[in-house]
C-alpha cells in the first residue's frame, strides 16, 4: 500500500543495543527481563525482540495474546505475563507453550487448583508490598504459599516478586520501605528467583536488582527518573516521530491560527504546517511553545493541533521551504520535554503513535 504522507516513526536499533548495555552496566550480576508490553511501549514488540533476543534472558508482556506474538515470531526465551491469566481457559495453552505467569490472588489460584495441566508452569507470587495494584498483601503471603505449594500444575520452587511505587524519586523513602517488606517474607518463605527493579530500580536502588530486573522505559531510551532526562543516563532514543512541512503561510499580526483561535499572530510572519496531528498520536494537548525541530533547529507549536496537521512558527528560519524535515520528538528533542509540554508522560505518548504512520526500521 502506497502511503504518501511523509510522517515516520524511525526505530533506531543501535540506539536499542546502547541502551541495553547501559542497563547491564547498571545492573551487571543480575539477568534482564525486557519489558516489551503494549507492542513494546508502542515501538514494535516483535522489533524489539527480535534485535536482542540473543543478549537478555526473558521479555515481560501483560497478557497471553502478547506472548503469543512473541512466541509465533520465534521468541523461544523466558516471557513472563504480567498480569498472569484472566481465564482459567488460558491455562493449557500457556502451559503448552511454556509461559511464565504471575500469580496474584487467590482466584488465580482455586483456578490453578482445578484442573490437570500437561507441562508445569513457572509461577512468580507478586508481593503487595506498597503499590496496593495486584498482588498478596503481607498477611496473605503465608496462606498463598501453602495453598500453591502442594499443586503438582506449579515448577518448584515458586517465584517471587513486587512492584515499585515511587522508585522514580530519588527523595522517596518509600522503595526502602517496600523493599524491606519484601526481603522479611521472601526469606521466611525460601522463595525461588526473585525479581523487584524496574527501570527507575536498575538506576537508583542497586540494592534491589535481585535475580532478575525488568527494564521497561529506559530501554527505549527515556528517563525513569524524575525532572531528568535521557541524557543524564547515557540512554538515546530508540523512535524519532517525523516528518515534513506541507505549506508554509503569511499571516498578519493579529490573525489567528487554527482551529479555536487559541493563538494569535504578534506581527507578521509566516507559519509552517507540518504533516502530523493527533490522528498520527501527536497529543491534541500540546500547549502552543511546545518544542520542534525543524531542520535540526528549535521552533515552537502554535495553535491548536488537529487531526492530520499542526502550525509551527517559522520567524526564527526565514529560510525554511516545504518538504523541510519536523522532529516531534527523539533523537535531537527528548521526549520528556514534549510530554511535560503537554501534560502526560513519555510511556503515553508511544503508545499513542497511530498504525497509519509508517515505521521505519534501522540497524
Amino acid at each position: 500500500m502506497i502511503n504518501g504522507r511523509p510522517t515516520q516513526a524511525i526505530i533506531d536499533l543501535a540506539a536499542l543495543q546502547h541502551n541495553l548495555m547501559r542497563i547491564k552496566t547498571y545492573a551487571p550480576a543480575s539477568k534482564i527481563l525486557a519489558v516489551v508490553k503494549a507492542n513494546g511501549y508502542g515501538h514494535g514488540s516483535v522489533t524489539i525482540a527480535q534485535a536482542i533476543a540473543d543478549r537478555v534472558h526473558g521479555f515481560g508482556v501483560a497478557c497471553l495474546a502478547e506472548a503469543l506474538i512473541l512466541r509465533q515470531a520465534g521468541i523461544n526465551q523466558r516471557i513472563l505475563i504480567l498480569e498472569g491469566f484472566f481465564k482459567p481457559q488460558e491455562l493449557p495453552l500457556i502451559s503448552g507453550q511454556e509461559l511464565d505467569i504471575v500469580v496474584h490472588s487467590f482466584a488465580q489460584i482455586a483456578a490453578l487448583n482445578s484442573l490437570s495441566l500437561p507441562k508445569p508452569i513457572v509461577v512468580w507470587l507478586k508481593i503487595d508490598t506498597g503499590m496496593h495494584r495486584l498482588g498478596f498483601a503481607p498477611d496473605q503471603v503465608e496462606e498463598a504459599v501453602r495453598a500453591l505449594s502442594w499443586n503438582p500444575n506449579i515448577r518448584k520452587p515458586i517465584n517471587w516478586m513486587t512492584h515499585f511505587s515511587d522508585a522514580d524519586d530519588f527523595n522517596s523513602t518509600k522503595t526502602q520501605l517496600q523493599l524491606q517488606i519484601f526481603g522479611e517474607l521472601s526469606q521466611q518463605a525460601g522463595a525461588g528467583l526473585k525479581t523487584l527493579a524496574n527501570s527507575a530500580g536498575i538506576v537508583a536502588w542497586p540494592n534491589t536488582h535481585a535475580d532478575y530486573v525488568r527494564p521497561g522505559i529506559m530501554l527505549y531510551g527515556v528517563s525513569p527518573m524524575l525532572r531528568k532526562t535521557a541524557a543524564d543516563f547515557d540512554l538515546k532514543p530508540v523512535m524519532t516521530l517525523c516528518t515534513e512541512l506541507i505549506a508554509i503561510n503569511e499571516v498578519k499580526a493579529g490573525d489567528t491560527v487554527g482551529y479555536g483561535s487559541t493563538w494569535t499572530a504578534p506581527f507578521d510572519m509566516r507559519i509552517g504546517i507540518a504533516a502530523i496531528g493527533y490522528g498520527d498520536g501527536y497529543p491534541l494537548q500540546a500547549k502552543s511553545g511546545t518544542p520542534v525541530l525543524l531542520n535540526q533547529r528549535r521552533v515552537q507549536l502554535v495553535g491548536r493541533v488537529s487531526m492530520d496537521m499542526l502550525a509551527i512558527d517559522l520567524s526564527t528560519q526565514p529560510e525554511a521551504k516545504i518538504a523541510d524535515p519536523v522532529v516531534l520528538w527523539g533523537k535531537g528533542l527528548p521526549i520528556e520535554e514534549v510530554a511535560m509540554w503537554a501534560n502526560t508522560i513519555p510511556y503515553e505518548l508511544f503508545c499513542s503513535v497511530s498504525r497509519r504512520v509508517e515505521f521505519k526500521i534501522i540497524p
